[in-house]
């Protein structure tokens, strides 16, 4: 069997957030995901929401509180980034900053490249890339 007889697409990303209330705020309503799911598991003492900016689409972000959970969640070295496209990165940017949210890198061509990038992060300093397409 080969991959050009098995679909695969996108669900979810997950993350897991210490706050969700401030995780909702900035994905919800800085960023404008529509929550598609939010689901409580009392017996596992943990809360699952799922957003997408599309969600007639299939890929979602999932954010995933753990109730008992009091410290920050370490990054670890193997994550890097979310990506989200903006028809302008600096129009984003600006928006952004206004909304409160931390830049890392403001606007600047791609290194090795001819795209216009920014990096920005949210609540739990998961570091989202904003790009615009490609030419």
């Amino acid at each position: 069997m080969s991959t050009s007889t098995i679909q695969f697409g996108l669900d979810h990303v997950m993350l897991r957030v210490l706050d969700l209330d401030r995780s909702l705020a900035f994905y919800r309503d800085v960023l404008g995901m529509q929550v598609v799911r939010h689901t409580d598991y009392e017996s596992g003492r943990f809360t699952n929401v799922f957003l997408s900016f599309d969600p007639s689409t299939q890929s979602s972000l999932e954010l995933t509180w753990n109730w008992d959970q009091d410290e920050p969640y370490e990054k670890g070295g193997a994550f890097g980034h979310l990506a989200l496209m903006v028809k302008d990165v600096h129009q984003a940017v600006d928006y952004l900053q206004e909304q409160g949210v931390r830049i890392k890198t403001p606007p600047k061509q791609m290194s090795h490249g001819k795209r216009t990038i920014a990096f920005v992060f949210d609540p739990d300093d998961y570091l989202i890339e904003l790009v615009e397409p490609l030419a």
